[in-house]
C-alpha cells in the first residue's frame, strides 16, 4: 500500500472516531492537509484494486433507476458528483468552472455507536474557477465526516453537499438543479437544466476500466445542461450564461497496477454534438486498450468510441510549478465518424493544487468532421502526472 493511501485512510479514520471535537479536529486535518501537500496523493492508489470484501464490486450492467441512482451507494467503496463547465457574460467575458463532490468508506459495515459523530464515510469537495481574461485560475478543497449535517449525500430530495458547498434539486431522469460554491472572495451559484437525454456510458452504464472482473464503474453523464446565474470575483459580480457537463460514477476499484492515470475530455461543439473520451494511461505510456468514450449527435442515438478508432497525438507540453510535465495541447482524431480536432486550454496553468494534485481546465476546440468546421469549448482533465 503506497503512503498517499495511507494518509487517505488516516483521514477517514480521524473522521470515523465517535466523538472528537470538530474545530481542533479541523485545524488538525488542514495542517496534515498542507504538509502532505509536498507529496500529493496519487489517484491510482486510492482508485486502484481492493481486496477489503466489505465493499460490493461493478461487475455486470445494471437497471439505473432515478432518483434513487442520484443519490449515494453506500455499498461500494467510492463515488462523485462532478460539473465542468464554460460560461460567459454578454459583453463576452469567459469563465471555467469545476465542483466536484466526493464520497469515500473506510468501510461498508454498519458502525455500532450512539453517538451522533460516528460516521464511516467522509466526502472531500473540489471547487475551481478559471477567469480567462485574467488568465487566473483558483482552486480549492474540502473535507468533512458524513455526519452532523456537516456533508452529505440523498436522493429524495436530490441533494449533495460538504460545508456550504451543494447541488440540490428536482433530479429524475430530467435534471434540474442548482449549484452553489464559495470561498475566499470568489463565489458560483448556477442554475443547471438538461437538454438532450441522460446517456449512459460503456456498455449501458458498465464502465469497464481494466482487464480483471471489478475494475468497473457505473457511470451515465448529462453531456448538455443549460447553466445560467452568477460568478463573484471580488468585489465584481458577473451575470453568465453557458453549458455544463455533469458526470456520475460510483465503484469500488476501478484502475489496475499498470494504469496510473487517465486524460478525458468532454467537448460540446457549438453543432449541438458531444464528445467524451478517456484514456487511460499505462505505466510504459501505452495507452490502455480499456479507453472508451462517447459521441452524442445532436439528435439520435449515441455512438460508443473504442480505443482502436480513436488517436489522440500531443502537441505541446507544459511544465506547470509543481514541476510536473503535462500535454497542454492535443490532436484527437475518430477514424469512423470523420471527426479530427485540435484541443487547446484557455489558460495553461489549471493545475488543481489539491491532496491529489492534478490538471483540470476549460479549453477550446477547432476541428472538422467530414470536412464540415467544428469549434467549441469543453473541460479536459488529466491525472497520474
Amino acid at each position: 500500500m503506497s503512503p498517499g493511501k495511507y494518509f487517505f485512510l488516516f483521514i477517514l479514520f480521524i473522521f470515523s472516531c465517535p466523538a472528537i471535537d470538530w474545530i481542533p479536529l479541523a485545524e488538525a486535518l488542514d495542517k496534515i492537509v498542507i504538509s502532505e501537500s509536498k507529496k500529493p496523493l496519487s489517484v491510482s492508489s486510492v482508485l486502484g484494486e481492493t481486496t477489503d470484501e466489505s465493499f460490493e464490486k461493478v461487475l455486470k450492467p445494471r437497471h439505473f433507476k432515478f432518483p434513487e441512482d442520484h443519490g449515494p451507494h453506500p455499498a461500494f467503496q467510492n463515488e462523485w458528483w462532478y460539473f465542468t463547465g464554460n460560461l460567459m457574460t454578454d459583453s463576452g467575458r469567459k469563465f471555467g468552472y469545476q465542483l466536484t463532490l466526493f464520497r469515500n468508506s473506510l468501510s461498508a459495515k454498519t458502525l455500532r455507536s450512539s453517538s451522533s459523530w460516528k460516521t464511516n464515510q467522509i466526502m472531500m469537495g473540489h471547487f475551481a474557477l478559471t477567469d480567462i481574461q485574467q488568465q487566473k485560475h483558483h482552486s480549492f478543497e474540502r473535507f468533512s465526516r458524513i455526519a452532523l449535517g456537516l456533508a452529505g449525500a440523498q436522493a429524495r430530495p436530490f441533494r449533495v453537499w460538504i460545508e456550504g458547498w451543494e447541488v440540490q434539486g428536482a433530479a429524475g431522469e430530467n435534471l434540474a438543479v442548482t449549484l452553489s460554491a464559495s470561498q475566499d472572495e470568489l463565489s458560483l451559484q448556477l442554475s443547471l437544466v438538461n437538454t438532450k437525454p441522460l446517456v449512459l456510458q460503456g456498455n449501458q452504464g458498465f464502465s469497464q476500466k481494466g482487464s480483471q472482473a471489478g475494475n468497473a464503474s457505473y457511470y451515465y453523464s448529462y453531456t448538455r445542461l443549460a447553466s445560467s446565474g452568477t460568478v463573484q470575483i471580488d468585489s465584481e459580480r458577473f451575470e453568465v450564461q453557458g453549458w455544463s457537463w455533469m458526470d456520475r460514477e460510483w465503484s469500488t476499484s476501478a484502475l489496475e497496477k499498470n494504469q496510473v492515470g487517465w486524460d478525458w475530455f468532454a467537448l460540446q461543439l457549438e453543432t449541438g454534438q458531444e464528445l467524451m473520451y478517456y484514456q487511460l494511461r499505462q505505466k510504459d505510456g501505452k495507452p490502455s486498450p480499456q479507453s472508451s468514450g462517447v459521441w452524442v449527435p445532436q439528435n439520435g442515438t449515441p455512438v460508443k468510441l473504442s480505443d482502436d478508432k480513436v488517436v489522440i497525438e500531443v502537441l505541446n507540453t507544459w511544465r506547470s510549478p509543481s514541476n510536473k510535465v503535462y500535454p497542454i495541447k492535443w490532436r484527437l482524431q475518430e477514424k469512423s465518424l470523420g471527426i479530427d480536432l485540435v484541443i487547446t486550454p484557455y489558460v495553461r496553468n489549471q493545475e488543481m493544487t489539491t491532496s491529489f494534485l492534478y490538471w483540470e481546465g476549460a479549453v477550446k476546440v477547432q476541428g472538422q468532421q467530414m470536412k464540415k468546421s467544428l469549434q467549441g469549448r469543453g473541460y479536459v482533465e488529466m491525472t497520474g502526472y
